[in-house]
């Protein structure tokens, strides 16, 4: 593949709301506070791929971070990031969700999936 070292570079996004909502934590007492501890998690990675961190709703005023972009849905988290993946144009991504209906939509452009745990584990 040709083109600049971030076409090269793995995309990692990830569903916001998905990846929260996988742990039953409390975290519908503070979305906007959960998907920050969950970009600040992300954040802390440090693994050598672009992160995308994709919010909706009460979790969009969220701020990005060195080392994790913070894409506020403007309607739907799952068609955001359908629009993210069918943008890419072959470059490699992977999308964190356990939703199979966004697995089988991003899927279909070539993206690779992978479960809330890859980001968050059980705590």
């Amino acid at each position: 593949m040709t083109g600049s070292g971030t076409e090269r570079t793995p995309l990692l996004i990830v569903d916001g709301a998905n990846v929260v909502g996988s742990v039953p934590d409390g975290w519908w007492r503070d979305r906007r506070g959960a998907a920050e501890r969950l970009r600040d998690r992300l954040a802390r990675r440090g693994a050598g791929e672009e992160i995308v961190l994709v919010v909706e709703g009460a979790a969009r005023g969220v701020e990005s971070v060195p080392g994790v972009r913070v894409d506020p849905a403007p309607g739907s988290g799952d068609d955001r990031i359908v629009e993210l993946v069918a943008a890419l144009e072959g470059r490699p991504c992977v999308v964190v969700t356990a939703d199979r209906e966004l697995r089988a939509r991003v899927r279909a452009y070539g993206a690779g999936c992978a479960g809330p745990r890859t980001v968050r584990p059980a705590d």
